[in-house]
């Protein structure tokens, strides 16, 4: 891994000195040492395209060019502000992209979620006509590379894009950062909902530790998993895929694991339960406050109100976060069958309560198999 005391020192004699994005494991050391160092400087977005529009504020209000990371998964969040506001026809707006390469070649042999994504990662910035260099483990041409990027930026007023391969921005391991906020993990928050739901109910889990852990708790406990949907990729729309199944088979109850920053990523997808009935789904918010699958970075989610946010969004809601096991059995119980979509920010600590080997699994088996379930 690069020396990220060395990497924060070079951007800032190029004058980069605020840094908005999306965390990524495969960037953890730029983005703790961003989250330890530079305080109200990092604004961690609710998705990669919020994140180009705080770049470009930044900008307009002090001609400083700004960087923008993120997994390369979020590329397509950040497509349509990049074309159509930071483009050299349109408001001409210069900033660094600091991109994760998951899937580049065959990095990611057991995740076929990151395989296309891998490939089109350069394509995309070529298409978008944004120049871009691929990093390597190696302090001194990462500085010449810095550089030459931010003079593009300055002389062209273009966006340019930094590449990073696994091993160049991150630690080999993750710490497990487990505090005491709330009393329940999020695996034994999943274990209570599966305890007190029916046998049939459809899981749609979020990217992440989520899918992890309802893969895993399903094998501990000898169930099918032919009633999950492990929503392996793009973030924030587990609920999404969870509400086209609610509309499409009302006799079967729907519970969506989602995280908190999962949620707030596509935070308008919530209003679709004020336009459409689906009395079946029961959408639950596993909020540890933290971007926890990709180093344990903060994230809004113990500072919002996502009770009222359901609320106003057509949810039925028990009208306040839920912070421990009787909580959640009774809200639960409260919810379920009561006629209309139903809501829970189910409030748990930060941290993994069992360490859990990687997912390997047939993707096409396991969806495959759902479909049956649901069409069967």
């Amino acid at each position: 891994m690069l020396n990220q005391e060395r990497v924060f020192q070079t951007l800032s004699d190029q004058g980069v000195t605020f840094f908005t994005g999306v965390p990524d494991s495969y960037l953890n050391g730029f983005c703790n040492y961003a989250l330890a160092h530079c305080g109200d400087r990092n604004v961690i977005a609710a998705n990669e395209g919020n994140a180009v529009g705080i770049a470009a504020g930044h900008y307009f209000a002090t001609r400083e060019l700004p960087l923008v990371y993120m997994q390369n998964s979020g590329m397509g969040n950040t497509i349509n502000p990049l074309a159509s506001l930071a483009d050299k026809d349109v408001y001409a707006v210069p900033m660094l992209l600091l991109i994760g390469w998951r899937g580049q070649g065959d990095t990611e042999p057991n995740h076929p979620q990151h395989k296309l994504q891998g490939e089109i990662t350069p394509t995309l910035l070529e298409v978008m006509h944004i120049p871009y260099a691929v990093l390597e483990d190696d302090d001194d041409r990462f500085a010449e590379i810095v550089r030459e990027a931010a003079d593009y930026c300055r002389t062209t007023r273009r966006p340019y894009g930094l590449i990073a391969p696994k091993g160049v921005m991150a630690a080999s391991e993750k710490a497990n950062d487990v505090d005491d906020s709330y009393p329940m993990s999020r695996e034994e928050a999943i274990e209570v909902i599966l305890d007190h739901m029916p046998a049939d109910t459809i899981y749609a889990a979020t990217t992440g530790r989520a899918t992890r852990e309802l893969f895993f708790l399903r094998e501990r406990r000898g169930e099918t998993k032919r009633h999950d949907y492990l929503n392996v990729g793009s973030m924030g729309h587990a609920s999404s895929v969870a509400l086209g199944i609610a509309l499409e088979r009302r006799s079967r109850p729907v519970v969506v694991l989602d995280g908190d920053a999962a949620a707030m990523m596509h935070l308008g997808a919530l209003t679709m339960v004020s336009k459409v009935e689906v009395p079946n789904l029961l959408h639950v918010v596993l909020n540890n406050g933290a971007h926890e699958s990709v180093g344990g970075q903060s994230s809004a989610g113990h500072l919002v109100d996502f009770t009222k946010v359901a609320e106003a969004c057509g949810y039925a809601t028990v009208g306040h976060a839920v912070t421990g096991r009787e909580e959640l059995i009774a809200a639960i119980e409260q919810l379920r069958g009561c006629g209309q979509a139903a809501f829970i920010d189910c409030r748990i600590h930060k941290g993994l309560s069992r360490k859990l080997p990687p997912i390997i699994f047939d993707h096409r088996e396991a969806i495959d198999a759902l479909i049956e379930d649901l069409n069967g």
